[in-house]
């Protein structure tokens, strides 16, 4: 379990030497994908599809649990490579690490029932008047070859063995994962545990294929190899709606499942600010701040209307602030964008406590700052993630501005609602139809930070939250977005292989 820097490529690690370039990780340096290696994995992903889709459930069920396995019997140098390159703390990253697990067993479990196809029979009606029916019957097939990106800030489950590749692997579809350079030791090493379960099951090599390469030209060349059948993505808006428009320009477009992030604004009702102003306060730093804000579900803007009440909510959260510490971010450079965020945000707003630096080489302060309604209205830069701890306090006029804001939010991956019933039930049901619109999960009096990974959870919004606000990249439905629908009609079973 060393680390080599290199590629996994059709079964084999491989990777000149020449063409390496420094990770974002001081002291490593890992290789750069060549056109023509992007090219080899994309043509041995396609040239193996056939016989992936073909297996038989109860083999990607072993193949799924033995990744689990692999992973738990490397458990110990994932961990500690993980904390060394993201600086997250030990007791996260293994809780990652058994979400991770528990996804690919999850995923397993699924699949082991074959309804997860949503198939459907329609029986012929030969002398059904006017016209007979024929014999109908639909199912679903795997895609073909799924690039997936990892992302920086969950560099276990969003990234080499997350959800994207485990649901993408239950559904049939070869993987290749685009290594993220934030965390290229974790990616090996998981990567590692991945082929050594390939073997062990007996799939083929290029079930599961990993390259590194920090330039753009890696990324676009691997949405644009016209093997390549769909994409999973979890990163900036930037880079993702960048990848979104090189699949949908390609001579044949192909999905793009981008999650992108989102402020996830938390409205607080009359009637809950009277009752727990500063519970609310406290619960909303503890949220901001958790991670050092690094999660897409943190809860960037909290709203209220103007009063007493809300002030004491916001005095609470500028005493929370002021006594948060610095955190290690996940690299210098995202703390350096941190730091840029915030000093635009500064420009804008009046602070809401000041705390110091806010940007120091790799650690992170959380800070927050005070607007608003009528402001908030007319400046759409404040409606834009800043990714870190940084949170904006909202006092709007009346009931009618906030729903006001409301309607003007982006998609959104959450919405929250502070809220106490049955006093805030006639604000809470105004709001609900625009925030239902607007997000792809609605939370009530709780925060937003912490995804629950089960059947029925939504990890998407509307645009810009996502790229497709069907699609989900945690629980169980996330596996839809590897599977084509395909109707046989009037085929006889022994082709369907019935």
């Amino acid at each position: 379990m060393t680390f080599t820097g290199q590629h996994l490529i059709d079964g084999a690690w491989s990777g000149a030497d020449t063409g390496r370039a420094e990770a974002e990780v001081e002291g490593l340096s890992v290789a750069q994908a060549t056109e023509a290696e992007i090219d080899a994995v994309a043509r041995a992903a396609r040239r193996d599809f056939r016989a992936v889709a073909a297996t038989p459930a109860s083999t990607r069920v072993a193949l799924l649990d033995a990744i689990a396995e692999e992973i738990d019997a490397r458990g110990d140098a994932i961990t500690a490579t993980g904390v060394a390159e993201t600086g997250l703390p030990e007791a996260r990253v293994v809780g990652e690490r058994g979400r991770t697990t528990g996804q690919l067993r999850m995923f397993a479990e699924l699949i082991r029932d074959p309804g997860y196809l949503g198939n459907r029979h329609d029986p012929a009606l030969p002398d059904r008047q006017p016209l007979p029916r024929p014999d109908l019957k639909l199912t679903k097939h795997p895609l073909g070859p799924v690039v997936v990106f990892g992302a920086s800030n969950f560099p276990l489950a969003f990234s080499t063995a997350g959800g994207d590749t485990a649901s993408a692997l239950a559904a049939g579809c070869p993987v290749i994962v685009k290594g993220h350079p934030a965390h290229p030791g974790t990616t090996e090493l998981v990567a590692q545990a991945i082929a050594a379960a390939v073997v062990r099951v007996g799939m083929p090599p290029a079930t599961f294929q990993m390259v590194h390469g920090a330039a753009p030209a890696v990324g676009a060349g691997l949405v644009t190899h016209p093997e390549v059948a769909a994409v999973g993505f979890t990163g900036s808006l930037g880079a993702g709606r960048a990848l979104f428009d090189l699949c949908a320009a390609r001579p044949v477009p192909i999905p793009f499942y981008g999650e992108l992030g989102s402020i996830n604004p938390v409205f607080c009702l009359p009637a809950a600010l009277a009752a727990r102003a500063e519970a609310i306060g406290q619960g909303w730093v503890a949220s901001l701040t958790m991670g050092a804000g690094q999660f897409c579900t943190n809860p960037g803007v909290i709203l209220g209307i103007a009063g007493p009440d809300f002030d004491r909510m916001a005095a609470a959260a500028a005493e929370a602030l002021a006594g948060a510490g610095a955190q290690t971010m996940l690299t210098p450079r995202i703390c350096e964008a941190y730091g840029a965020g915030v000093a635009a945000l500064r420009d804008r707003l009046e602070v809401l406590g000041e705390t110091g630096p806010v940007a120091e080489g790799r650690a992170g302060r959380p800070i927050a700052f005070r607007t608003d309604g009528a402001s908030f209205l007319v400046t759409p830069e404040l409606h834009h993630e800043v990714f870190g701890a940084a949170g904006i306090v909202v006092a709007c006029a009346d009931a009618d501005q906030m729903l006001a804001v409301a309607e003007a939010l982006e998609g959104q991956l959450t919405a929250t609602l502070q809220l106490d019933m049955p006093d805030d039930t006639q604000i809470a049901q105004r709001l609900m139809p625009v925030l239902t619109e607007r997000a792809g999960r609605i939370l009530c009096n709780g925060f937003p930070t912490g995804v629950e990974v089960a059947p029925a959870m939504m990890h998407g919004g509307p645009y810009p939250a996502s790229t497709d606000s069907r699609a989900t990249s945690v629980g169980t439905m996330a596996i839809d977005r590897w599977l084509r629908p395909v109707c046989y009609q009037s085929v006889p079973d022994a082709l369907l292989g019935t």
